[in-house]
């Protein structure tokens, strides 16, 4: 027979399975608290000291200096003053917690009620909407986990908050909390706040500032007053509100607290340096292992150049059309970069990102082929109507002048003239020559190739045109010249490259007196600054791109000017704006440099030797508009000017192509 069950008299059945329910839970609440705490001892002894929590940043802080030192921009997180418990404003304090936490010196590090309300509104929503986190749960995020709203982060938030909350006192809670929360605008702490948004430290910050920052923790991107500062003063305002519902300030100094009267940090402006800045920063990942530190980061970049950049393109570029221009030192250092006419509308950089046509500026590479294969600029050509495999090229005038030596031909950029060297060199020799100068874009071997029919980059045009200035040797472009620790402990040293001979020196210097004949006496004229100039204008078809490129006094220079969408351009001739900007830039560049001469006046290999010697700057001829000497008139230079002492080369061997454009072909 079945036993019947016991049934305290007292309590009767129903008492009985209450009482088991009971007794049931506690003994699970009594595990998990157990268990619970295993957890929090273990999270416990896992978690940094103080003084190392202080010491760990959130992020890496970067630095950007131009070549004199001045900090030109700064990237990431920055961090101010830290500030002790008693060094924070209490108006700062009294702010955070009470639209944070208000229940904050009352709980163990979670506060059950805030978690009751999210776990509600996520049953409701099925989504986190509210986070219920007290302060110690954004510090242990902040610092150990991320924003994931998943279930398995929420809970071991938990733990961590709890085991902080057994391990720190309140107030150095808060005062980590309050030094590495982020803010928005890269600010870490209030202190790095309030100097990014009122220009002052925060031990002298007022109740409306206050509340300014502690509005920025919910949504620093939106709410930031760099950002929408209407936004800002609004979540201001709540903050105000609860704060006098938590008994924090009364309603009178509610009342006086004056928002609008706060006077915000003027936003740096984005510039024409964000161009040369955001050229140079992926570079580091290949220079330096460092991810954390602070780091300087030491540039090429001249500022009183760059201002003077940006301007000549502001000033001269026509209507509707962007403008690039790149300036390389004689060493490679880049001086200066702007790659469009505003960065804040646009931040795609032409100078090293787009590719276009270079027209006649080509032709460096096609008389360069020439000079190599045995031409001289005294040599006589012949302007004239010319087909080449259906091609009918025209020079730009539609005239054709007949014969004329080659160093006329290059000054007016003959197109026909270039046609017919192509055809005799072979475009095959000319794209050698392209890619040996650093050319990295794809280049095209068809008769019309002469033409600048290829597209290429305005720095790679501008290095190839350096590499010329420096006597047919390689100048490799470079933006940083080193990287330090914000303490001092150098990461980085650029070293200098070892120059490689392209061409022989009097390849160089024959290129170099062609170079300087286009800007004395031919369709560069624009760009005459006073002092010897040598360079080459480059316009293409129906004017949608024009280009000046040239050197002197030791700086390369190069000037795109177009329109993104590649359409005409009424008027645009590298002649014209592109040189007009070139010269405006270029006179203040080198102002403060020696006058150089070019070393033009070369000796000729032996099996050219016995004929005419090429003109020097001396001799150099004049030309009427159509290209023709004009007689008994020349171009006479200050016979006082030294040229430029030049170090001695490496010599070019088969590999350095492919070496050189490692990584950079497309």
């Amino acid at each position: 027979m079945a036993r019947a069950p016991k049934y305290s008299k007292e309590r009767g059945p129903m008492g009985t399975w209450i009482f088991r329910i009971v007794k049931t839970g506690v003994i699970a609440a009594l595990l998990g608290v157990v268990v619970l705490g295993i957890f929090v001892a273990i999270a416990r002894s896992e978690i940094d000291s103080f003084e190392d929590l202080k010491a760990s940043p959130n992020g890496q802080m970067i630095r950007i200096r131009d070549a004199d030192g001045t900090v030109i921009q700064s990237l990431g997180p920055s961090f101010g003053r830290w500030l002790t418990i008693d060094q924070l404003p209490s108006e700062m304090k009294d702010a955070m917690v009470s639209v944070e936490d208000r229940r904050y010196y009352m709980h163990p590090g979670v506060d059950p009620i805030g978690i009751t309300r999210s776990v509600y509104v996520r049953a409701v929503d099925g989504r986190w909407t509210q986070g219920g986190s007290t302060i110690t749960q954004q510090l242990a995020r902040n610092i150990y986990l991320n924003n994931n709203k998943e279930f398995g982060r929420k809970i071991r938030e938990v733990i961590l908050a709890l085991a902080m909350e057994t391990k720190f006192s309140k107030d150095q809670i808060l005062e980590l909390y309050l030094n590495k929360v982020y803010f928005g605008g890269g600010a870490y702490g209030v202190d790095a706040a309030s100097r990014r948004f009122f220009d002052h430290g925060a031990e002298d910050i007022s109740l409306a500032e206050a509340a300014i920052i502690a509005g920025l923790v919910k949504a620093p991107s939106r709410y930031a007053p760099t950002a929408d500062a209407k936004a800002a003063l609004d979540r201001a305002k709540v903050v105000v509100e609860v704060m006098q519902d938590a008994g924090m300030i009364t309603a009178a100094q509610a009342a006086n607290v004056d928002l609008a009267g706060v006077r915000l940090a003027a936003e740096a402006p984005q510039d024409s340096v964000r161009y040369f800045t955001d050229w140079i920063l992926p570079q580091l990942d290949g220079l330096i292992e460092e991810t954390e530190k602070p780091i300087d980061v030491w540039t090429t970049l001249d500022l009183n150049m760059q201002r003077a950049a940006s301007s000549a393109i502001a000033a001269n570029v026509p209507s509707g059309a962007q403008g690039a221009l790149v300036s390389i030192d004689r060493d490679g250092a880049v001086k200066a970069m702007v790659g469009g006419t505003d960065y804040i509308s646009s931040n795609y950089n032409r100078a090293v990102t787009a590719v276009r046509q270079p027209g006649s500026a080509w032709k460096l590479f096609v008389y360069l082929a020439a000079l190599e294969a045995g031409y001289r600029p005294e040599d006589m050509v012949e302007d004239k109507p010319v087909e080449i495999d259906g091609w009918q090229p025209k020079n730009s005038n539609g005239n054709y002048a007949g014969e004329i030596s080659l160093r006329t031909a290059f000054a007016y950029s003959k197109n026909t003239v270039a046609a017919q060297i192509g055809q005799d060199v072979g475009t095959g020799s000319i794209a050698n020559m392209a890619r040996r100068f650093g050319i990295s874009t794809p280049v095209n071997k068809q008769p019309s190739m002469v033409l600048g029919t290829s597209d290429a980059r305005v720095i790679d045009m501008t290095q190839a045109f350096a590499a010329v200035a420096a006597g047919g040797r390689t100048v490799t472009p470079y933006g940083i010249t080193k990287v330090t620790t914000i303490d001092g402990e150098l990461l980085y040293a650029a070293k200098p490259s070892s120059a490689v001979q392209l061409v022989d020196d009097w390849v160089a210097g024959a290129m170099t007196d062609l170079l300087q004949s286009a800007v004395a006496t031919g369709t560069g004229r624009a760009a005459n600054i006073g002092r010897p100039v040598a360079g080459k204008t480059g316009t293409t078809s129906s004017n949608k791109d024009g280009w000046f490129l040239g050197f002197s006094s030791g700086l390369t220079t190069g000037v795109w000017m177009g329109r993104d969408d590649a359409r005409r351009i009424g008027g645009l001739e590298g002649g014209r704006a592109p040189a007009q900007a070139w010269a405006a830039y270029m006179r203040v560049a080198v102002a403060g440099r020696p006058v150089e001469k070019f070393a033009t006046e070369v000796t000729f290999p032996e099996a050219l030797e016995g004929e005419d010697t090429l003109l020097g700057a001396d001799d150099m001829l004049l030309f009427d508009e159509n290209g023709m000497p004009i007689e008994g008139a020349s171009l006479t230079q200050d016979p006082d000017i030294e040229p430029a002492d030049e170090p001695e080369p490496e010599p070019l061997d088969d590999a350095f192509i492919d070496r050189a454009l490692n990584g950079r072909r497309d």
